[in-house]
Parts: C-alpha cells; structure tokens; sequence
C-alpha cells in the first residue's frame, strides 16, 4: 500500500485582507456617486426644457456675485478672527473680557439678524457721525503764525464738505452684507482657531521660550504652523457653510444667486423651476467645495500617517 502526500501548497485566502476590503468598499462615498448620477440625470432631462435654459442664464448671473461675496467676507473674518483669538490669550483683564463679551455677543444673534442691522443699523448711524464730523471739519481753520509780516491759514473745507455730503445711498449694500457676514463668522473662526492654538503643548512653548525667543516669535515661529495644520479642515468646512449663508444677502437686494432665482420666479411665477435651478447650482458648488475639504483631510491623514 502506497501512501502520497500531496506537497504543492496552495495560497489560502486571508479573511483579514476580505474584512479589509469589504470595510473600504462600505466606507467608499456611494452616496455621491448616486448623487451625482441623479443630478446629471435631472439637468439632461430638463436642459432642453422650457423655461429651465432661461432660468439658468439669469441665474448663472449671479454666481460670481455669490463667490465673490463669500470670498472677501471669509478673508475679513478670517483675519478679525485670528486676531480675537490671540486678544483672548492676553493677560490684560480689560482685553480679554472684551473679546470675549464680542465674541458671546456675535455668536448669540442669528446671522440674518446681524446682517439686517449692520446694514440697515450701525452703518447708517456710523455715516450719521461721519456727516456730523464733516459739518465740524467744513467750519474749522487753523491758524499758523510763522512771522511777524506773515501768516498761513489751513482750512478743512474740502474734506468736510466730502464728508458731510456722503449719504446713505453711497455705500453699497453689497459691502454692507460682507461686513455683516464677516462679523458673523468672526466669532465662530475665533473659537477654531482658539482650539488650534490650545492644541500645540505647552512644552513645546516653554522650550521655545528657554531658547530666548519672544512671545510672538514663539507664536509665529512654533504655535500657529502646527495649529494651521490642525484647524484647516474646520476652516474649509465653515467657508462652505458661509458659502450657504451668502444667500441671505439677497435680502438686501444683492443679485447674487438666490436673487436672480427669486426676481426671475416673481416676474414669470414659475417658482418651482426656478428654485430646482437655485437649489442645484448651490449643490454643485457646496459638493464641489466638500471634495476638495476631504481631500485635503485625507492629505492631512496620509501626512501624519508618514510622520507617525
């Protein structure tokens, strides 16, 4: 009797390696893909459809203005919330409590609240004061004696008059809607990138302080590069939320795009077209911007990945 063992080995598969797969495929983004796929299928069923071409072109008017606004009110609060929160690391009692009260303040009133006030509000009353200090400037003079024989008047007439004559008309609402926008967010980017900054050790600041740098160079130099690295993805998720809320700006008459959608749909009433192409033009622009914030998060990960 012959015994044969079979020697060829033959590769079992890894259950881990399947666990692994079938994880990755759970996580993959299905939902954009189905997304995707039932917005294309929307915009070709109804491309040819009337009135929807003509509510796009009135529409993709006001794009521009809606990404321009949004830019420039996301850099201003960007800067002023830095700002506040380096004002709340201040050991001066006075300073930090004021920030502090702006800050609770700001977060505490509805972003469609600030922005009516600031431009309907504060602005108005700030050009009040602006024309009074106009009226006083036109009636002053200011005289010089050099010598005996002569002597040199220095009137303010001419910025006074200027002053005193600009009106309420004479700042855009455009302007006045960034303003009100940028303050709003200031409050919420103050928080992240106080979380940022309280994220860097304490260890690493004092060592940087024994090697003789300064506060703000230890700042500059060690706390705000590690903390930048940390708050990026936050900061890319609320310029997507400011993007949003930029809509509210057509409440004061800006033709942004929620502006062109509604004067289209009041001249014609064909509310629902118009707001399906509202709506989709701030999806496309909201899901574009969030594949570019997960991609830099993942970039991020993969970073500290390496470095780990």
């Amino acid at each position: 009797m012959t015994v044969t063992f079979d020697t060829s080995t033959t590769a079992r598969p890894n259950p881990q390696k399947r666990n692994l797969l079938i994880r990755r495929l759970a996580r993959a983004p299905w939902w954009l893909l189905v997304l995707i796929v039932l917005v294309l299928l929307f915009v070709r069923s109804v491309s040819d459809r009337h009135p929807y071409p003509i509510i796009w072109e009135a529409v993709q008017q006001g794009i521009w203005t809606t990404i321009w606004v949004s830019i420039v009110a996301y850099a201003l609060a960007l800067v002023l919330g830095l700002l506040i929160a380096l004002l709340r690391r201040s050991s001066n009692v006075v300073v930090y409590q004021t920030v502090t009260l702006y800050v609770e303040l700001v977060r505490g009133i509805p972003t469609l609240v600030l922005v009516y006030y600031m431009a309907l509000a504060l602005i108005p009353q700030i050009i009040y004061l602006v024309n009074d200090a106009g009226e006083w400037l036109s009636h002053l003079a200011i005289t010089i004696e050099f010598t005996r024989d002569m002597t040199y008047t220095i009137t303010f007439i001419d910025t006074g008059n200027s002053l005193a004559e600009f009106q309420t008309r004479d700042f855009p609402n455009t302007y006045r809607a960034i303003i009100g926008l940028a303050i709003s967010y200031s409050a919420f980017l103050s928080e992240i990138f106080r979380a940022g900054i309280d994220s860097v050790g304490e260890g690493q600041r004092e060592a940087a302080q024994s090697l003789g740098m300064t506060r703000w160079q230890v700042m500059r130099l060690i706390v705000l590069p590690q903390a930048f690295r940390t708050i990026l993805p936050p900061l890319g998720n609320d310029f997507i939320a400011l993007l949003k809320e930029s809509s509210l700006v057509s409440v004061l008459g800006v033709t942004d795009i929620t502006r062109r959608g509604q004067t289209y749909a009041s001249s014609t009433f064909t509310f629902f077209q118009s707001y399906n192409v509202v709506a989709l033009t701030y999806l496309t622009l909201t899901l574009a911007l969030s594949m570019a914030v997960k991609g830099m998060e993942w970039y991020l990960d993969r970073g500290k990945q390496r470095a780990s």
